[in-house]
């Protein structure tokens, strides 16, 4: 998230206020701090938890699903499997977690005193169904638990016992298709019930219905949806799945989704679904939510930047940053900083990136254009960079025996595209994701990606570039955006450092 001045000086932020593969936000406040969380889905580990002071600026603090006992997922769950949709809230002093893990576990809660962690082991809710389960308290300290669909039960979040059977509430506009992620929310005299609705493609959308109680009945706002840019050329779609948020001077605030689609017909998103902020007022006792663009009026209050992810890690801590994932879990004895000081190993379990059991670590590719870059030895074993979207779409770079090899997976098409000769010994790898911003045919690609050797003397030695629409969700298919990371095919890879680097085009 960047700020900046128009020349009058206004201050402005730059939407996505969190880029890159983080969907379905869900946001609290606590006095002045914010914190965030989104969707994981077949990562390891999941639920990333986010802080923000001014709710533009956020730091990763942590996974709220940091170990096994937490978050099972089997090695044959599909990928745009695993966790879905976290409700994040802050009631009676301690932090509420609820999830669906729709790869076995069903819904789960989680709690905890400090939203960095450790969060406790997981209370289940068997008798909680569907998907997006919310939390909300009422006056007389009922917990109701409201699902897609929409349908709500009171539970006791203590054990996960369920009170009756579950009620439908208001299915969101009449033909409107998967009415989802409810929020329930007491403002004023009514209670809020908000939704996701129209699917999570081109057609999403947000609307908002009220009631006197939390089971309602429901009135629906006159003016729903109250957020969608579909039908629209606007460079931010597939708007939805969103938060309301208060802040400490009374005025209101929104986080939902959204994605950057580029490149010629239909247009290609990459990155997956973002985190994006707008402003929300209130008209006649409902929300009016303003404009939603990829630059916005700053909120009133002082900006307090975060740090940013560091464009480099050299492997010299006993742990990884929470920033780095996997494909559904990360045994020790597979990836691990504390075998050879100071580098990254990974041992290799599956053979390939088209198995589900791969050795692979990786962080969210958050820019639309960046250089990612990495030095590796694979004199035991096989392995280097990749960028991966799901096990039938992705592309790499890896090295053994002398040799640099790129392939590229596209659906049922596999293949090696380029290879040449290596020195033996450590060798940097290098990935260069490149923007296209000129449309020169209806089938122009979102951006390039381009493989290749670091020369010793510092250029780029490409060996293949691939058309970036190929690892796209719309030609994928699935919930999750590319991850750009580290992998071993056999053996044992050791990776020194790897740099992620925006490039501005």
């Amino acid at each position: 998230m960047r700020l900046s001045s128009t020349p009058e000086n206004t201050a402005t932020v730059t939407n996505p206020v969190i880029p890159g593969f983080h969907p379905d936000p869900s946001v609290c406040r606590v006095g002045e701090d914010y914190y965030l969380a989104c969707s994981s889905f077949e990562y390891f580990p999941g639920v990333p938890v986010f802080h923000s002071r001014d709710l533009v600026h956020w730091t990763q603090i942590g996974n709220a699903l940091d170990r096994p006992g937490q978050l099972r997922l089997p090695l044959d769950s599909p990928s745009s499997g695993g966790i879905y949709a976290p409700t994040l809230r802050h009631h009676d002093g301690r932090f509420w977690l609820v999830v669906t893990n729709v790869s076995g576990d069903g819904n789960l809660l989680f709690t905890a005193t400090d939203p960095a962690g450790p969060w406790s082991d997981p209370v289940r809710l068997p008798g909680v169904h569907g998907i997006d389960p919310d939390l909300a308290w009422d006056d007389d300290g009922n917990c109701w638990c409201t699902t897609a669909g929409v349908g709500q039960v009171r539970i006791d979040p203590h054990t996960g016992e369920t009170f009756g059977p579950t009620r439908r509430l208001w299915s969101g506009s009449p033909g409107a298709k998967a009415p989802e992620a409810p929020h329930l929310y007491r403002i004023g005299d009514y209670w809020y019930l908000l939704i996701a609705e129209g699917g999570t493609e081109r057609c999403h959308g947000v609307s908002i219905a009220r009631g006197p109680t939390p089971t309602g009945p429901f009135e629906p706002c006159p003016a729903n949806p109250i957020l969608t840019h579909r039908g629209t050329d606007h460079p931010i779609q597939n708007t939805g799945h969103a938060d309301l948020v208060q802040a400490p001077d009374d005025s209101w605030w929104m986080v939902l989704l959204g994605v950057r689609p580029g490149g010629g017909t239909p247009g290609w998103h990459v990155l997956g679904r973002e985190t994006f902020l707008v402003p929300v007022s209130w008209t006649d006792g409902w929300p009016v939510v303003g404009e939603l663009s990829p630059s916005l009026p700053a909120p009133s209050w002082p900006l307090r930047p975060a740090p940013a992810l560091p464009d480099r890690d050299d492997f010299d801590l006993s742990e990884l940053a929470p920033h780095w994932v996997s494909l559904r879990h990360r045994p020790p004895e597979a990836c691990t900083t504390k075998e050879k000081a100071g580098w990254l190993t990974l041992h290799a379990r599956g053979g390939s990136l088209d198995d589900t059991d791969v050795t692979f670590t990786g962080r969210r590719q958050q820019h639309t254009s960046c250089r990612v870059r990495a030095l590796v030895d694979a004199a035991d074993g096989r392995g280097g960079l990749a960028v991966r979207l799901d096990e039938r779409h992705h592309c790499a770079i890896e090295v053994s025996a002398g040799e640099a090899r790129v392939s590229a997976r596209i659906g049922p098409l596999n293949t090696v595209v380029a290879s040449r000769p290596v020195p033996t010994g450590p060798v940097v790898l290098r990935i260069e994701v490149a923007a296209v911003h000129t449309v020169h045919d209806a089938r122009t690609g979102p951006d390039t990606v381009t493989l290749g050797i670091e020369e010793p003397d510092g250029t780029f030695g490409e060996l293949a570039s691939l058309d970036g629409k190929y690892l796209s969700t719309e030609v994928a298919g699935g919930f999750t955006g590319r991850v750009i990371g580290m992998f071993a095919g056999a053996g044992a890879v050791h990776f020194d450092w790897f740099a992620y680097e925006p490039v501005d085009r």
